[in-house]
């Protein structure tokens, strides 16, 4: 017999934030592409750079492919070691001119679970914000859950849908929708790479609301070719990462609040 869906849910979420923490890499490279595109105008805009990041503060160098513009700052717009199982800030706005995404790590979730206990037959952790339920598919190796917002929280993102990944017993795809009818929604695929645990595609979808009237823009992420160095990969990276405004070992959260 399966476990009920919410104590599943917890422990899958201790689970990603343990691994999360603590297997993080010093310095990791990669290639990303976004492909931004606002299907009502038929306009469509490509972003192809090399990213180069010290994970422990997201500082990274990242430069326009082939042979363009050289940035550094927070790795654009969302670093590829990320857990969006956190109260992570959020922001996006994009079209074909303009593209706006800060993705900002906040601290992970933690659910307290209940010592076994030999004369108990089952136990049902409460989460006032969320409410998990199974999907048809789900296994037991294989966890698919769909979650619902409860009346309690607050305006914001949650995770709607997470499919584990049957070897690594990690999330393989993560879903965050927004509340109060918006239609905001981002969708994070991942994968174990190099025993990594990366961001490997992600797409950010919204109607977007201006002057000139309302249309839905896409923003998709595709991450390739990853590297994780041991040593710095460009000089700039090899200073004392700048501390951090959220530490990541968080403590253990009854009710987690949404993300902003």
């Amino acid at each position: 017999m399966m476990m009920t869906a919410d104590l599943a849910f917890a422990i899958l979420v201790n689970r990603t934030t343990a691994f999360f923490t603590s297997n993080a890499p010093v310095y990791m490279t990669y290639t990303e592409h976004t492909h931004i595109s606002v299907p009502s105008m038929g306009r469509s805009e490509n972003i192809n750079r090399s990213v180069a990041v010290r994970v422990a503060d997201n500082f990274a160098v990242m430069q326009d492919l082939p042979q363009g513009a050289v940035r550094t700052g927070q790795a654009f717009p969302v670093v590829a070691y990320f857990d969006p199982l956190s109260a992570f800030g959020y922001r996006y706005f994009a079209n074909p001119k303009k593209i706006d995404i800060t993705v900002q790590q906040g601290r992970p979730y933690v659910f307290t679970t209940p010592a076994p206990e030999p004369n108990v037959d089952a136990v049902v952790p409460y989460s006032s914000y969320w409410a998990a339920r199974y999907a048809p598919d789900s296994t037991e190796n294989a966890l698919h859950l769909l979650i619902e917002p409860t009346a309690r929280m607050r305006p914001g993102l949650y995770p709607s849908e997470i499919i584990e990944d049957p070897q690594s017993r990690l999330p393989s795809h993560i879903e965050m929708r927004a509340t109060g009818g918006d239609d905001e929604t981002i969708t994070f695929d991942y994968q174990v790479i190099q025993g990594y645990w990366v961001l490997v595609h992600a797409t950010f979808t919204a109607t977007q609301h201006t002057f000139i009237g309302s249309f839905k823009s896409i923003a998709e992420l595709t991450f390739s070719d990853f590297a994780f160095p041991a040593e710095a990969p460009d000089p700039r990276l090899a200073a004392t990462p700048a501390p951090s405004a959220v530490s990541p070992s968080s403590s253990p959260l009854e009710s987690p609040s949404p993300a902003p």
